[in-house]
C-alpha cells in the first residue's frame, strides 16, 4: 500500500530532509585524500544527533554506521571504517535521518581529489538522471514514466543501470511502497498522486549492471570491478512542481 502524505507530515519530512542535506554538506567539505571513511561517518552522526535526529541507518537491519561509504566499484552499502581515501577516489555517500517520526534520505558521489574525466562524467550522468527522472515527477504521469527516464538518459551516455536495488517509498519506515526502478517500460505503475513521497536514486555503472555483494553481507560491488556512482533526493509529488525534501 503508497501510504499518501498529509501536507503535515511533508512539513515534518522537511525537517529529517534538510537535516540530510546539512550532512551531506558538511562530508562535501570533508572529503579529501587523507581523511577515513570512519572519519567522515562521525561526521555525519554528531550532526545528526545535534538536529536531534537518529540517524536511519545505524541498526537498520544490523547496519553498523550511519552513512554507507562507496568508493569506486562499491555501489552501494559500503560500511564506514579505516579505509583512508586516495587522490583519484571517488566515493558515495548514502544518508539518513530520522526526527519527529519521519524519514529523509539522500545520496551524492564525490571526487576525491583529481580524477579521471570518466568519472567525472559518470558523477555527472548519474546525477542528470535523476533530474530526467524528475521531469516526470508529476500528477498523472506512471511511476515508471520516471523509471524510463532515468534510464534511457543513463544508457544513451553510455553508462548502464543497475537493476538488483531500487529507489523507495519513504515516510514513517525508511522503505515504503512502492518500488522505484530506475529502469523500465514508460507508462507502467501506479499514477502519481499529490503527497506521494519517494526516494529516488539512480545507481550507474561505468561498465556492466551486474553488481555482487561482498563477504560482510553489506557492500555492493560492480561485477566488472568499473566505477558506480549513486545519486538520490528525497521528492514530493504535489499538485506542481515536484519539491526535493533532501535539499537545501
Amino acid at each position: 500500500m503508497i501510504v499518501i502524505k498529509s501536507k503535515h507530515e511533508i512539513e515534518l519530512m522537511q525537517e529529517s530532509g534538510r537535516i540530510v542535506a546539512l550532512v551531506h554538506e558538511a562530508i562535501k567539505e570533508a572529503i579529501k585524500p587523507g581523511i577515513t571513511t570512519g572519519e567522515l561517518d562521525q561526521i555525519a552522526e554528531k550532526l545528526i544527533i545535534a538536529h536531534q535526529a537518529v540517524p536511519s541507518f545505524k541498526g537498520y537491519g544490523g547496519f553498523p554506521a550511519s552513512i554507507c561509504a562507496s568508493i569506486n566499484d562499491q555501489v552501494i552499502h559500503g560500511i564506514p571504517s579505516d579505509t583512508v581515501l586516495k587522490e583519484g577516489d571517488i566515493i558515495s555517500i548514502d544518508v539518513g535521518a530520522f526526527k519527529n517520526g519521519y524519514h529523509g534520505d539522500a545520496a551524492r558521489t564525490h571526487p576525491v581529489g583529481k580524477v579521471s574525466e570518466n568519472a567525472l562524467k559518470l558523477i555527472k550522468v548519474t546525477e542528470e538522471s535523476f533530474f530526467e527522472g524528475l521531469k516526470f515527477c508529476r500528477v498523472g504521469y506512471r511511476l515508471f514514466d520516471i523509471s524510463n527516464a532515468i534510464q534511457k538518459y543513463a544508457e544513451d551516455q553510455g553508462f548502464s543501470i543497475v537493476r538488483d536495488y531500487v529507489g523507495h517509498g519513504i515516510g514513517t519506515k525508511l522503505h515504503e511502497e512502492p518500488a522505484v526502478p530506475n529502469y523500465g517500460p514508460a507508462g507502467k505503475g501506479p499514477r502519481l498522486v499529490p503527497g506521494m513521497v519517494l526516494a529516488i536514486e539512480p545507481m550507474v555503472n561505468e561498465g556492466g549492471f551486474n553488481v555482487r555483494t561482498l563477504g560482510d553481507d553489506w557492500t555492493v560491488v560492480t561485477k566488472d570491478g568499473k566505477l558506480s556512482a549513486h545519486y538520490e533526493h528525497t521528492v514530493v509529488i504535489t499538485e506542481n512542481d515536484p519539491i526535493l525534501l533532501t535539499s537545501l
